[in-house]
C-alpha cells in the first residue's frame, strides 16, 4: 500500500475524514429540523431585507426568499456554514499533505520508497480530491434525503450540482494549501494563507455589488465561481467548474515545482 501514496493517505485519514461526513450531515439534519417553524414565514424575508446592505450581500444571497426551501438552505447552509466544513477539511488535508508530513518528520521515509516527488504531491491530491467528493456526495444525500423528511422537495440535480461547485471550491483552497506547503514546507503558513485568502475572497465576492472599486475583481474570487450563477436554482455551470478545476491544476503545478526544487525538512 506504500506505493500508492494516495490510498495510503486516504486510509490514514479515514477517521478523520468520517469524523468531517457526520459533521456535515448532523448539520444539515439541523437545517432541515429548523425548516418546519420557518416554512412560509413571509417574516423572514421581511428580516432580510430590513437587514443592512453590506450585512445581506455578505450573508444573503442576493435575491433569496428564505420563505422557500431553497432560498433558506441559501442563506443558512450554502452561504457560509456548508463551504466552512468543507474547507476545513481541505485546508488540513492540504497543508498537512507536503509540510505535515515534513512537521512530523515522515517525509524522509516517503520518499525513501520508489517514488517520486510530483507523484506524492499529485496522489496527495487525488486523496484531498476524493475526500472533497466524498464530503459533496454526502451532502446530497443528507440534503435531498433529510430534506424528504420535512417535505422541501429540493431538485435532486440541482443540489448535486451545488455540492459539485462546493466540492470544487474547497478543493481550491485546499490545492493552495498544498502549494503552499510545497513551496516552502512551513506547516503554518500552508494553513494561515488559504485561511486569509479565503476570508478576503468571501469579503470581496460578497461585497463587491455594493462597493464599486471591488466589482471588476469580483470574477477573480473563487466564491464568484461557486455561488455567482446560483447553482442550486440554476445547476452545474460549466465555465465555473473549468475555472476553478483549471486554478486547481495550476496549484498543483506549483505545489511540484516548489517540492522538486528545495531540500526537505529532516
Amino acid at each position: 500500500m506504500l506505493r500508492n501514496v494516495a490510498a495510503k493517505t486516504l486510509f490514514d485519514q479515514r477517521r478523520a475524514l468520517l469524523g468531517w461526513t457526520l459533521s456535515l450531515a448532523l448539520l444539515i439534519a439541523m437545517y432541515v429540523a429548523i425548516w418546519p417553524s420557518m416554512r412560509g414565514q413571509p417574516s423572514m424575508s421581511e428580516f432580510l431585507n430590513q437587514m443592512p446592505e453590506a450585512m445581506r450581500s455578505l450573508f444573503a444571497t442576493t435575491g433569496a426568499d428564505m420563505s422557500t426551501p431553497v432560498g433558506y438552505l441559501q442563506v443558512e447552509l450554502l452561504s457560509f456554514m456548508g463551504p466552512l466544513v468543507l474547507l476545513l477539511y481541505t485546508v488540513t488535508a492540504g497543508a498537512g499533505a507536503v509540510a505535515g508530513e515534513e512537521d512530523r518528520r515522515t517525509m524522509d521515509l516517503l520518499l525513501a520508497s520508489p517514488v517520486s516527488r510530483t507523484r506524492v504531491v499529485l496522489h496527495k491530491l487525488l486523496a484531498m480530491s476524493v475526500g472533497a467528493l466524498v464530503l459533496g456526495g454526502v451532502g446530497v444525500l443528507a440534503l435531498v434525503g433529510e430534506g424528504a423528511l420535512a417535505d422541501m422537495g429540493l431538485p435532486l440535480g440541482n443540489v448535486t450540482a451545488a455540492m459539485l461547485h462546493m466540492a470544487l471550491l474547497a478543493l481550491v483552497f485546499g490545492a493552495l494549501a498544498l502549494a503552499v506547503g510545497g513551496v516552502t514546507g512551513h506547516g503554518t503558513l500552508s494553513r494561515a494563507v488559504p485561511a486569509v485568502v479565503a476570508v478576503v475572497a468571501y469579503v470581496v465576492n460578497g461585497l463587491a455589488p455594493i462597493v464599486s472599486w471591488l466589482e471588476p475583481v469580483q470574477k477573480l474570487s473563487p466564491f464568484y465561481q461557486y455561488v455567482g450563477h446560483d447553482p442550486l436554482r440554476h445547476g452545474v455551470s460549466w465555465p465555473s467548474v473549468g475555472v476553478a478545476v483549471a486554478t486547481v491544476v495550476v496549484l498543483a503545478a506549483v505545489a511540484v515545482w516548489g517540492f522538486r526544487r528545495r531540500d526537505v525538512h529532516a
